[in-house]
């Protein structure tokens, strides 16, 4: 084995600050959606709403005060991540080239359970597709939120989102698209286990 595939082999699987930024960015999830809920039930946009017992806050200023918590952690979390990200080559090394021909073949792939995960260092084209995708929605969650907290204060943002009503929407629509991500999500890692190890430690439970 030479120097370069030997240091690869010894290199973390994900870096301590990746594994961080990853389960703070949980925490603030978990928190936000289900403030966001018990928000969402003292005003809702459909003809439903959110059992408490999935909700957190108790109350309109109790889930409001969470959630604004919450949406500062996600955000400073979520500019570290990217900082990070961009800083070391991490960002464009893990997630492209990306096409569409090689999201559509690694997504039929995937259906049929031939999709190899041998190396957790690669990510398919499905991965890295979401893992774009979820980065946007997170900033446009942040960006619909601030409207929906500043409307004054944001009226540029406010007026380029189509109003305080139609940010609602998109608010709602980009919760509802990270809440699917998650459960997607939480249904890989159970299928490959081996993906919450390299959340976990270093090298994710491999022999070394």
């Amino acid at each position: 084995m030479n120097r370069d595939a030997m240091h690869r082999a010894n290199a973390p699987i994900h870096p301590v600050w990746m594994r961080v930024t990853h389960w703070l960015n949980a925490v603030a999830v978990l928190v936000l959606v289900t403030s966001g809920w018990q928000i969402y039930n003292a005003s809702p946009l459909f003809p439903f709403s959110f059992p408490s017992s999935i909700t957190l806050g108790g109350w309109l200023a109790g889930a409001l005060q969470w959630h604004f918590a919450a949406m500062w952690l996600l955000a400073a979390n979520g500019l570290v991540y990217l900082a990070l990200n961009v800083a070391s080559g991490r960002l464009f090394r893990k997630f492209f080239p990306l096409s569409p021909a090689g999201i559509w073949r690694d997504a039929i792939a995937a259906l049929k359970g031939r999709l190899s995960h041998a190396d957790p260092r690669l990510y398919n084209s499905v991965q890295r597709f979401a893992y774009l995708f979820v980065m946007l929605d997170i900033a446009l969650l942040v960006l619909s939120g601030l409207v929906l907290w500043k409307s004054v204060q944001f009226s540029f943002l406010r007026e380029l989102l189509g109003g305080y009503e139609f940010a609602r929407r998109i608010h709602f629509f980009a919760m509802a698209a990270l809440v699917a991500f998650v459960a997607v999500h939480l249904v890989m890692v159970a299928l490959v286990p081996r993906t919450l190890l390299t959340m976990l430690s270093a090298h994710g439970g491999e022999k070394q």
